[in-house]
């Protein structure tokens, strides 16, 4: 049986190409995990439930022998499991469950004893959640430049065409798997759990430290269901922002590219139009509601633009700006790149 190992090793050797294993239930890994480590989990949801009932009610005698008679068929299946994912990586297999208890030590002394070299997660993955809410509570970030502007500006699509360049890139919405917007997750798979937002952005901003600066996209704190940790959100507030404008037209065209299977989403629509209720009033919103049935995507989106979003975020037009017109897009992004050389370099 090999050594258990601290996470800061742990993560260490992950970066050097050794397998995470986390062997918590679908559910847990679900809600949260490592980014990177993958789920082979020695209970099933109901079998975690069911372990624990009797834990309470039986004690921990029988609760373990529970676990032994749920455990003991699935062995061959865990070996080659985590076998079949390791092959090609580094060793040893890194296991953790939720505190570093009896589940990822079982799994070691398992795969220790079919030949796999494997060690155990000292503290489980809550010591991992402890070091990203330590992290976002003492961090101090590089400076952190953001790309502004108006909706359907652009500004996803130039921080993906900067990404391709290999700059330094912090993408929140891609990382909340969500557009940031009122019908930000239509067509999109659900969001990330907040502990698993975090852990990803963590991973993220520790690919970049030798990064001299970070760039992301203006957000507001909430991005559908996800907070940007709070003193990160504030670092992005410092620094000189980059305004990039497009026509009108420009603007609608990409909207409309943002969601291609409008049409099969029309009735998901409706309820984040009507939220605008309050803001727009009942008429506005009728309208609204009438394009959308009647499939008028264009309008809808000019009106949603001119009525709603402009309004909205003219009014948060930061003071301290480099304006880049981004019209046409290819040209655009070198502008924009241009800028962002001049403000990283004064």
């Amino acid at each position: 049986m090999q050594e258990p190992i601290e996470l800061d090793k742990a993560l260490e050797q992950q970066r050097k190409g050794a397998l995470l294993v986390d062997v918590r239930t679908p559910a847990e890994f679900a809600e949260t995990t490592i980014p990177g480590a993958i789920n082979v989990p020695i209970f099933s949801n109901e079998e975690r439930a069911q372990v624990g009932t009797v834990y309470k009610q039986q004690g921990s005698k029988i609760a373990r022998r529970l676990g032994v008679d749920l455990v003991a068929p699935k062995i061959p299946q865990i070996i080659s499991a985590i076998e079949a994912a390791q092959e090609g990586r580094k060793d040893p297999v890194i296991v953790f469950c939720w505190r570093g208890g009896m589940r990822s030590h079982a799994v070691c002394c398992f795969l220790n004893l079919a030949g796999i070299p494997a060690r155990q997660l000292i503290g489980g993955h809550k010591a991992f959640r402890r070091l990203v809410v330590d992290y976002f509570a003492t961090e101090q970030w590089q400076p952190i430049y953001v790309l502004r502007g108006l909706t359907g500006v652009g500004k996803t699509r130039v921080l993906h065409a900067l990404g391709k360049e290999d700059y330094p890139v912090v993408d929140l919405e891609g990382l909340a798997n969500h557009r940031g917007s009122a019908f930000g997750n239509l067509g999109l798979a659900p969001q990330p759990s907040q502990k698993m937002f975090e852990a990803l952005l963590w991973s993220r901003l520790n690919q970049l430290t030798a990064a001299p600066y970070l760039l992301t996209e203006g957000e507001s704190l909430h991005i559908g269901r996800v907070v940007v940790p709070k003193r990160f959100h504030q670092a992005m507030q410092v620094q000189t922002s980059l305004w990039l404008s497009a026509t009108l037209e420009t603007r609608i065209k990409v909207i409309l590219e943002e969601y291609p299977a409008r049409d099969q989403l029309r009735a998901q629509f409706e309820r984040p139009l009507l939220l605008l209720k309050e803001r727009l009033g009942k008429k506005t919103v009728a309208e609204f509601c009438e394009l959308l049935q009647q499939g008028e995507w264009e309008l809808l989106t000019r009106e949603l633009m001119v009525r709603y979003y402009d309004p909205l975020y003219l009014h948060t037009l930061p003071e301290q700006r480099i304006e880049v017109d981004l019209d046409p897009f290819p040209s655009g992004v070198r502008r924009v790149a241009e800028a962002l050389e001049k403000l990283t370099s004064s």
